[in-house]
Formats: structure tokens, sequence, C-alpha cells
């Protein structure tokens, strides 16, 4: 039975999302690349419909790609107001979770990392080949975001019990 993950980078200004398709306890080792993209807010709209904009995008994303599994990269630390806005999304993002009784899985960004490359301080380029070589694209997805996401989703995927 084919299982979809949906991964998901957080932001305010730009929630990236990604879902693969994958057969969970098959001889196949292959993910198929389903959907990928943005959502994304206005910069100067005040904060609470920003994350309005997050909220009914997220649910119509949800319940089109129909997750079994969504994965989040955990809130990285880098600038407080940043930090604080994209916290307030990540709120958002589980609670539209959990109205849709959604399991979901949290890795930072060294986890991500380390199991696209081997390593966990490979650059984001770095992380963004590995996605295309493991899903055979012909080329690195975009927006950077959204190629992010699916580094997310594709780490959910390789850390499943067998």
């Amino acid at each position: 039975m084919t299982q979809t993950i949906l991964g998901l980078d957080p932001g305010l200004a730009s929630l990236g999302f990604g879902s693969i398709r994958v057969e969970p306890h098959s001889s196949s080792t292959e993910a198929q690349l389903d959907e990928f993209g943005i959502i994304q807010t206005a910069a100067g709209t005040e904060v609470g419909q920003r994350l309005q904009t997050i909220y009914d995008d997220l649910h119509h994303l949800i319940q089109t790609l129909q997750p079994q599994l969504v994965a989040i990269e955990k809130l990285f630390f880098y600038r407080m107001g940043n930090t604080i806005l994209v916290a307030q999304a990540r709120g958002v993002i589980m609670l539209v979770l959990a109205q849709h009784q959604l399991p979901f899985i949290e890795f930072t960004p060294a986890q991500i990392k380390q199991a696209l490359t081997g390593h966990g301080n490979a650059t984001k380029h770095e992380v963004q080949q590995a996605v295309a070589r493991e899903l055979q694209l012909s080329q690195i997805p975009k927006p950077d975001d959204a190629a992010d996401a699916i580094a997310v989703a594709l780490t959910a995927w390789f850390r499943q019990p067998e």
C-alpha cells in the first residue's frame, strides 16, 4: 500500500511543502516525488492574516494530498524576531495537523543533513543535490523552501522502522 509523506519547512513568509509516495515494507527502495511548492504570505500584511492564510492553505493541501505522515523541520534559532514569527507559523501547523488527526515527526536541520548526505554539517546545496539524486530528478526542485521540505519528507522515509 502506497504511503504519502508530507514534509514541511515552516516559515511565515514562505512555508515549504513537499510530498513523496513510498511503498513501505516492499522491496522497492524508490520514493516518487508527488507535489511540492510553497505557501506564501505577503510581507506587510498583518501577522494574524498571514497565519490565517497558512491555516487555510495547509487545510486545503492536506485534503488534496491525503498524507499518512507529516514530517516537520524543528525550529532553528538564528534571529530572535524571525524565530518568534516562525514559531507562530509552527503553532498553526500543529493545530491543522491535530484537526486532521495526522501523526507527525520532527527533525533538526542536522538530522536532515545526516540522513541525506551522511554528515550533519552539510551545506544547503549538498542537501538539495541529495534530494535531486534520491528522487532521480534532472534538477534541484525550486524554490529552496520546497526543496528543503522534500528533504524533510525523505528523512522521515529513511528513518521509518523496517
